[in-house]
C-alpha cells in the first residue's frame, strides 16, 4: 500500500505567532511522532506552507481575515519547533497562497497513493480544504485526518469540520 503523510501549515504564525493558539502548540509531539512513524515505515512525508506576500491585507483573504501571517521568508512563515527540524532539503514542500493546494492535489493524483493522511492546522480551514482536494484527486484512496494531530482555535468549528469530512467519506481517526 502506497501511503503518504501531509503536514498542513504547522507554521510558527499558526502555532505561537499572530494566529497562534494553545491547542496548536500541544500538537507538536504528536505530529513529530507521526512523521517519524511514517518515515520509519518507508512512507513519504510532505509539508504545506501557507504563503502570503507583503500585500496580504489587500487580498480577498486579507480583507476577510485582516491579520498578517505567514508572509514568505519571515519567521512566522517557518515551520514550528521540532517539525521544522524534520523538514530538510529532501522534503517535498508545497507553498500555497490560499487554503487548499491544487499543486498538492495534482502531486497526489500523479503518484497514485492508496492512503493519504493529513495532520496540522487549522482543521476547519486548511486541513479540510486539502482533505477535500485529496479526495477529489484520489476518489478511491483512503483519505484520513488524525483528529489527535489536528486542531482549530474554535472547538465548535473543529468538530463541525470533522463531521463534514466524515460526511464526505474522509476517515477521521482518534476523535
Amino acid at each position: 500500500m502506497k501511503r503518504i503523510l501531509v503536514v498542513v501549515d504547522y507554521q510558527k504564525d499558526f502555532v505561537d505567532g499572530s494566529l497562534g493558539f494553545d491547542k496548536a502548540v500541544a500538537l507538536e509531539d504528536k505530529i513529530e511522532q507521526k512523521i517519524k512513524e511514517y518515515r520509519g515505515n518507508g512512507c513519504e512525508v510532505v509539508y504545506t506552507f501557507d504563503t502570503h506576500e507583503d500585500n496580504y491585507l489587500y487580498t480577498q483573504e486579507g480583507r476577510n481575515l485582516p491579520v498578517q501571517h505567514c508572509i514568505v521568508n519571515t519567521e512566522g512563515w517557518n515551520l514550528y519547533g521540532k517539525i521544522a527540524k524534520l523538514c530538510d532539503e529532501s522534503s517535498r514542500c508545497f507553498e500555497k497562497p490560499t487554503f487548499g493546494s491544487i499543486e498538492l492535489a495534482e502531486f497526489l493524483k500523479k503518484n497514485g497513493y492508496d492512503s493519504v493522511e493529513l495532520v496540522g492546522v487549522v482543521s476547519n480551514i486548511c486541513v479540510i480544504s486539502n482533505a477535500v482536494l485529496a479526495k477529489a484527486a484520489l476518489p478511491e484512496a483512503e483519505i484520513i485526518v488524525d483528529a489527535s494531530c489536528t486542531a482549530s482555535n474554535d472547538d465548535s468549528l473543529n468538530e463541525k469540520a470533522f463531521d463534514v469530512m466524515e460526511g464526505m467519506q474522509i476517515k477521521v481517526i482518534n476523535r
